[in-house]
C-alpha cells in the first residue's frame, strides 16, 4: 500500500493524490489559531497533474492523501509535429508523445535532443520536468555599443530560436548562446 502523506507535511514542489487524480504542491500555506480548541489549517495552491487546472483548497491539518504512483523517466526531446512533442525514453528507447497542452508554455523551452524528466502515472506519460536551465541561442535582438556592461544593470529584448522573448543583457548579440531559467523563464547567464 501507497505511503499516507499528512496535509500538514505537504511541501513545495511534492506530489500527492487527492480524489484519485495526481496534484502537485506549488504553494502552502499553514494558519494556526490563536484560540484554543481550534483546527490548524493548511491552505494548498496545487496543480492537477493531468488537467493543468490550478486552484487552491484548504485541509485539515490530519487529513491524509495518498502518495501517487508517479515515476520520473529519463527522456531526451526529439520533435514535434501535428501529434504533439516527442521523447525517446533513455530507458526503454520508446518514442512517448506528449500533447501540447500538457506542456503549455514550456514548449517554448525544448530544442532537439534537450534532457528532461518524463512524468509518468500508471504508465502513462502526463508531464514532463525540465532541468532548472536550458540554453537557446538567440536569433535576433538589437545591437549593442560600446560601452554596453552587465553592471548597468539595462536590458533589451531579445527572441531566441524557439520564439521566446526574454530581455537580455545588453552586451547579447545575435548568434549567443544563453542560459533561460526554466521556473521564471528570465535570463540566467551566458551558455
Amino acid at each position: 500500500m501507497a505511503a499516507l502523506i499528512e496535509a500538514i507535511d505537504v511541501k513545495r514542489k511534492m506530489f500527492f493524490e487527492v480524489d484519485d487524480a495526481p496534484f502537485q504542491c506549488m504553494d502552502v500555506t499553514i494558519s494556526t489559531p490563536t484560540a484554543r480548541g481550534g483546527q490548524t489549517l493548511v491552505r494548498v495552491r496545487m496543480r492537477n497533474l493531468l488537467t493543468s487546472a490550478v486552484f487552491d483548497k484548504t485541509f485539515k491539518a490530519g487529513d491524509k492523501f495518498k502518495e501517487p504512483d508517479l515515476v520520473l523517466v529519463p527522456a531526451s526531446f526529439l520533435y514535434s509535429d501535428a501529434e504533439g512533442f516527442h521523447f525517446m525514453d533513455q530507458e526503454s528507447y520508446e518514442t512517448v508523445p506528449v500533447s501540447g497542452e500538457m506542456l503549455g508554455e514550456n514548449q517554448k523551452l525544448l530544442v532537439e535532443n534537450t534532457t528532461v524528466q518524463l512524468l509518468k502515472w500508471n504508465g502513462n506519460a502526463i508531464g514532463v520536468q525540465l532541468p532548472p536551465h536550458v540554453e537557446l541561442t538567440v536569433t535576433e535582438t538589437e545591437p549593442g555599443f560600446r560601452g554596453d556592461t552587465a553592471s548597468g544593470g539595462a536590458t533589451k529584448s531579445a527572441t531566441l530560436e524557439t520564439g521566446l522573448e526574454i530581455r537580455v543583457p545588453l552586451f547579447i548579440k545575435i548568434g549567443e548562446r544563453v542560459k533561460v531559467h526554466t521556473e521564471t523563464f528570465e535570463f540566467a547567464g551566458r551558455a
